[in-house]
């Protein structure tokens, strides 16, 4: 199982890595800015979906583009930018409602998310430069 999820790391895989982060992007802003998310897509606390999302899109966005820790720093700008975004569109869209704190379970997300990715980073770049 290790070894699959390996080779899916490797740089010919990316294009599958940003494919699906974009699905992920396009369905986390339907969900997001939809007037009644569906009940299935709920964790039933709001700062668990949004730490869930982020996460999820940290971990996949290393892979889709940013395998290397020290360009993280973009990918946290990125995604924190899509999430205050996400925030200012929310207020426009009743009953919806904009919500720092919000954007601070994204944060946390995308903390988790990294911290997630970072073992596999460093196993990663063995695997890529043993050529295996």
């Amino acid at each position: 199982m290790l070894r699959l999820f390996l080779s899916s790391l490797a740089p010919e895989r990316r294009p599958l890595w940003r494919a699906l982060l974009l699905a992920l992007l396009l369905v986390i802003t339907w969900l997001a800015l939809a007037p009644v998310p569906p009940k299935t897509a709920d964790t039933g606390w709001d700062k668990a979906n949004h730490l869930l999302a982020f996460g999820t899109l940290a971990f996949v966005g290393v892979w889709a583009q940013w395998p290397r820790p020290r360009l993280w720093g973009w990918l946290v700008l990125a995604l924190l930018a899509y999430g205050v975004g996400i925030e200012i569109a929310q207020s426009f869209v009743p009953p919806r409602e904009a919500d720092w704190q919000d954007v601070v379970a994204d944060g946390l997300g995308i903390a988790l998310g990294l911290l997630a990715a970072w073992p596999f980073t460093r196993v990663a770049s063995r695997v890529v430069t043993q050529g295996h």
